[in-house]
C-alpha cells in the first residue's frame, strides 16, 4: 500500500512539472508584437473648443489601425497631457470607443472640461492639452511617435460637480465640526440651497463629512475651491445661500423679516422669528377670521424680506400651489401646506385656515429643512 502511494504522488508530480514546461513552451510561442498608429485622422492639430459640458456635445478622435503580427485583436487608449508633458505620466488616460476596441474615441464635452482640469486649466481659463494614441496587446504597449494639441476654452462652473454640499465652519450653527456639518437642499443638478443664519467667523462647504472631501469658499459672487473665509454677519444674521457649480456661482441674500400675512387685512399681522435649523415660527398668534357679506374670510400666507448683497431689500410671498384653495380638513393631505415662492400679491395663491382656527389661537411654523419640501405647520391651540 504504501509503495502505491508513493508511486501515486510521484505521477503528481511528474505531471504538474509537464504542465507547467507546457505552459512555458506555449507562453513562449505567443506573438505579441504589434505596430504603433502611425496616422492621425481627427481632429485636426490645435482644434479650438469651447467647451459647454452640460450639453451632449462631444469631439471625436479618430486614427489609423495598428496592426498585430498575428493577426489578433489590438487595444487603444488616448493620452492626454500638458503641453510640457512628454506622457510618461499622462494626465490622462481613456480607453477607444467598443472598450477600447475601435480605432476612434468620441469624447464628451463634459469629459474634456475634466481632463483639462487635470492638467491645471481653471475655470474661465483657455489652455492647451497633448494627445496622442497608445496601441497595445497584452503587456506590449506601443505609443505612437505622432502628437497633437488640441486647445479649449473651460466654462465657469466645476469639472467635478458634487451631489451633496454641506455648510461647515465655526460661524455656522454646526460649529467647526465637519462631523456635524449641515446638508444643504438640492434644488436641481448641480444647484443647492440652505436657509440658516451665519454669525462672525469663518465657513466654508464640503462635498462630504468622512473622509477626504472637497472644500469649497465663497468669493464674491462666485464659488471655488478653498478652505473657510470670513462669514459676512456682524452678529446672527439669517440667510438664504444659494450655490451654483454650473456656473461657479454664489448668491448669499439676508432675510430681514418673515411675516404671517392675513389677506383680508392686506397686512402682516405677525412675525415669525428665526429658531434654528431652517425653522421660523410664530407661537399663540390670535386668529380672527375676517366678517364679509358673503361669510368669513380666512385666507393667509406668508411674506419674507430679504436683502441683497448691495443692500437692496425686497420681498417674496411663500404661500400654496393652487392660487385658490377650499379650507382644510383633517383628510387634507400632508402635501396642501407645502410652501411655494410667489410674487407679492394680496390674494393669489393663499391657503385657508381650517374652520376651528376662527377664534383661536395659533402656532404657525414654517420649515425650509434640506430633507423634505419646504412645508408649514399649523396647531390650533
Amino acid at each position: 500500500m504504501k509503495r502505491l502511494l508513493i508511486n501515486a504522488t510521484g505521477m503528481i508530480v511528474l505531471l504538474f512539472t509537464l504542465g507547467m514546461l507546457g505552459c512555458k513552451k506555449e507562453g513562449r510561442d505567443i506573438n505579441m508584437n504589434i505596430s504603433e498608429v502611425t496616422q492621425f485622422y481627427a481632429p485636426n492639430d490645435n482644434l479650438f473648443v469651447k467647451l459647454e459640458p452640460a450639453t451632449s456635445a462631444s469631439v471625436g478622435f479618430e486614427w489609423d489601425q495598428a496592426k498585430a503580427e498575428d493577426g489578433s485583436l489590438v487595444m487603444y487608449e488616448v493620452a492626454f497631457d500638458k503641453v510640457t508633458g512628454d506622457f510618461s505620466n499622462p494626465v490622462y488616460k481613456m480607453a477607444s470607443d467598443g472598450n477600447g476596441v475601435q480605432n476612434k474615441l468620441t469624447l464628451s464635452h463634459k469629459d474634456l472640461n475634466r481632463i483639462a482640469n487635470f492638467a491645471g486649466i481653471k475655470s474661465l481659463e483657455t489652455g492647451k492639452l497633448k494627445w496622442t494614441v497608445l496601441a497595445s496587446k497584452g503587456t506590449n504597449v506601443k505609443k505612437s511617435a505622432l502628437v497633437r494639441t488640441i486647445e479649449v476654452e473651460r466654462p465657469a462652473g466645476f469639472a467635478e460637480i458634487p451631489t451633496e454640499v454641506y455648510l461647515t465652519g465655526d460661524a455656522t450653527e454646526a460649529g467647526a465640526n465637519v462631523a456635524n456639518a449641515i446638508k444643504l437642499k438640492s434644488t436641481g443638478p448641480g444647484t443647492f440651497e440652505i436657509y440658516t443664519s451665519l454669525k462672525p467667523g469663518t465657513y466654508n462647504f464640503v462635498n462630504k463629512t468622512t473622509g477626504a472631501s472637497t472644500s469649497y469658499q465663497v468669493q464674491g459672487t462666485f464659488l471655488k475651491e478653498g478652505g473657510g473665509v470670513a462669514s459676512p454677519a456682524t452678529g446672527t444674521q439669517v440667510y438664504r445661500i444659494e450655490l451654483d457649480f454650473n456656473n461657479a456661482a454664489v448668491k448669499l441674500t439676508e432675510i430681514t423679516k418673515v411675516g404671517y400675512w392675513f389677506a383680508p387685512h392686506n397686512s402682516i399681522d405677525a412675525e415669525l422669528t428665526y429658531a434654528g435649523g431652517g425653522v421660523f415660527q410664530a407661537l399663540n398668534v390670535p386668529i380672527e377670521f375676517k366678517q364679509e357679506g358673503w361669510g368669513r374670510d380666512e385666507r393667509y400666507k406668508f411674506r419674507m424680506t430679504l436683502k441683497d448683497a448691495s443692500g437692496t431689500e425686497f420681498m417674496e410671498d411663500w404661500g400654496s400651489a393652487n392660487r385658490d384653495n377650499n379650507r382644510p380638513t383633517a383628510t387634507t393631505p400632508a402635501a396642501w401646506y407645502n410652501l411655494f415662492k410667489h410674487e407679492v400679491n394680496q390674494w393669489d395663491y393663499c391657503f385657508k385656515f381650517p374652520t376651528e382656527a376662527d377664534m383661536k389661537n395659533v402656532d404657525l411654523i414654517l420649515n425650509f429643512k434640506p430633507d423634505a419640501p419646504y412645508n408649514h405647520v399649523l396647531v390650533i391651540k
